[in-house]
């Protein structure tokens, strides 16, 4: 197994050459990395879904009528059934985590609340399921050259579009991911 640093707080960029259906052409913002694994959350893979459909499935009025809108997100492959919210760190709900004193992650069904109601937080990402890794498993891949790493940067994961998320993570670390084969090659 490979030492890598903890990438708390990372963007994992997947490189090009990444053929996995749940991680192609993905930017994931890594919650937690520990000797344990990692648990992160995919930025740039939208659903159909609308946070209306959420709150009308969990039976919580929406009195901000601008809140149902917002896009859900495949958050990976784990627990898809479970929702995550990451979002900007202005105040603690049951369940959150606070990853940097700016960004922190929420499961408990009051974040929702929250926002149906106009007074959660600035910024919010809404995803349903996680990526996570076991012991090893994400030293391993980032040995065999499957992503790239970075600090990550709030800005990228709250204003851009989704479909600009995973190239301009890549940008921060002076990568231009266009330039990368996705083949791989043998000396």
């Amino acid at each position: 197994m490979r030492s890598v640093s903890n990438l708390t707080n990372h963007f994992l960029i997947a490189m090009p050459g990444l053929q996995d259906t749940n991680f192609f052409r993905t930017v994931t913002y890594i919650c937690d990395h520990n000797e344990e694994g990692a648990m992160g959350i995919v930025l740039n893979r939208p659903t159909d879904l609308q946070l209306k459909d959420i709150l009308e499935q969990l039976n919580i009025d929406q009195a901000n009528p601008t809140a149902g809108g917002q896009q859900i997100y495949v958050g990976g492959p784990v627990q898809t059934e479970r929702g995550f919210v990451l979002h900007t760190s202005e105040r603690k709900w049951d369940s959150t985590l606070e990853i940097t004193p700016e960004i922190s992650i929420t499961t408990s069904r009051d974040i929702l609340q929250s926002i149906a109601h106009g007074d959660g937080p600035h910024n919010s990402l809404i995803a349903l399921g996680y990526a996570g890794w076991g012991a090893g498993q994400l030293e391993d891949e980032m040995g065999a050259n499957a992503w790239l790493s970075g600090p990550a940067e709030s800005a990228i994961i709250f204003d851009l579009p989704p479909d600009q998320r995973w190239e301009a993570a890549a940008e921060l670390l002076g990568v231009d991911l266009n330039l990368i084969s996705g083949e791989t090659g043998h000396a």
